[in-house]
């Protein structure tokens, strides 16, 4: 089923003719829900919209009164058969949402979003154009508003620029791919897990740094909860987990070194993550989104992280992350296993590598 175009428009309204968006949904509250059903009102005139809303019985009756007569709102699939690939559904109930809103949907090219992402026209049509070179699209996020917790969580950001790429909280999909996999598993780190799904499968991802869609920001509440949590997703990047686990006993030793070189050294360290931040703002055209007081920031998301990487680590050993209401042990499969799983189940193109890194302008 494909959702018709809203009464008196016709197919030139979206973005692309076989192209569809997919919001998973969960709240507790509505405290967002005007600013989301605005946003819905804009969205449905470009692309056919599903959202597939987990909420309880009474929330979800207020959102399908508030959201625009042409969104689909379905609830995600109880008796949805499960196989060792969504066992872990139960955990992320995202992932659970998304694979139900991949089933309902006919179209081929699929935008799947959380519910703080805020596309423009001219970002969602071209995430769907580039899904038709590669099985799976990764855009870049950045915040607006940008409170001073945003700017902190947007240091880590710019770090993530400087080294390689930032995850998104939305990917553009092919339906087919993500299908021909079975599906991903429900772990912690699911942006992670999809992507690796279908490369392992032998897919294709197309990174567009440049390719900037607005986030709305956590309160900053929901921002220091997510501290832990957010550190430990790098389970699922051994390296990048070992170096952060390395930040505190280093930055510890800084301390205890004799006065004269501990006055050289800290700044020297604070001074190369604020540069290492900075070279990820100016990389494809990150001035444009990214305020600078950003970079600025690095030194202290580092020193956060020094410490939330041990407390992941302690959370752990204990058998695993809190998660709404339950307990994430596993962040991602790792690139091995998910080969093992699915190798072989999409054709590798030459004209469809592994990864690619594009700059775009949009």
């Amino acid at each position: 089923m494909t959702v018709p175009p809203p009464a008196g428009q016709g197919p030139r309204a979206w973005v692309a003719p076989n192209a569809e968006y997919i919001l998973p949904l969960r709240w507790t509250d509505d405290s967002g829900l005007a600013d989301l059903s605005g946003y819905l009102r804009h969205l449905v005139d470009w692309i056919p919209v599903t959202v597939v809303d987990g909420s309880g019985p009474g929330l979800f009756e207020h959102h399908r009164a508030a959201f625009p007569a042409a969104v689909r709102h379905i609830r995600p699939d109880p008796h949805a058969s499960v196989d060792h690939r969504e066992a872990g559904c139960a955990g992320n109930g995202k992932v659970a949402g998304v694979m139900a809103g991949v089933r309902a949907s006919s179209a081929e090219s699929l935008v799947i979003a959380d519910d703080d992402v805020r596309y423009t026209r001219e970002a969602l049509a071209a995430v769907v154009h580039h899904l038709e070179s590669a099985d799976v699209v990764r855009p870049q996020n950045y915040f607006a508003p940008c409170p001073w917790h945003a700017r902190w969580d947007t240091a880590r950001t710019l770090l993530n620029r400087a080294w390689s790429a930032d995850w998104p909280g939305t990917l553009g999909v092919r339906r087919s791919a993500l299908l021909a996999t079975g599906g991903y598993e429900g772990v912690l780190f699911e942006n992670l897990e999809l992507v690796r799904t279908i490369k392992a499968a032998g897919g294709g991802e197309r990174i567009l740094p440049d390719l900037f869609v607005a986030r709305r920001p956590p309160t900053a509440r929901h921002f220091l909860r997510q501290r832990v949590r957010q550190a430990y997703d790098d389970f699922a990047q051994p390296r990048r987990l070992a170096a952060e686990l390395a930040l505190l006993p280093a930055t510890c030793a800084a301390a205890f070194l004799p006065a004269r070189m501990r006055r050289a050294v800290l700044p020297a360290l604070a001074g190369a993550a604020v540069a290492c931040a900075e070279i990820g703002r100016r990389r494809h055209n990150g001035t444009a989104v990214f305020p600078a007081s950003a970079a600025w920031l690095a030194p202290l998301w580092a020193l956060e992280r020094a410490v939330c990487a041990w407390l992941a680590l302690a959370f752990r050993m204990g058998g695993g992350i809190p998660y709404a209401g339950s307990r994430i042990r596993t962040a991602a499969h790792s690139e091995a296993e998910l080969r093992r799983r699915h190798s072989g189940k999409l054709p590798q193109s030459p004209s469809k590598p592994a990864t690619t890194v594009n700059a775009v302008q949009t």
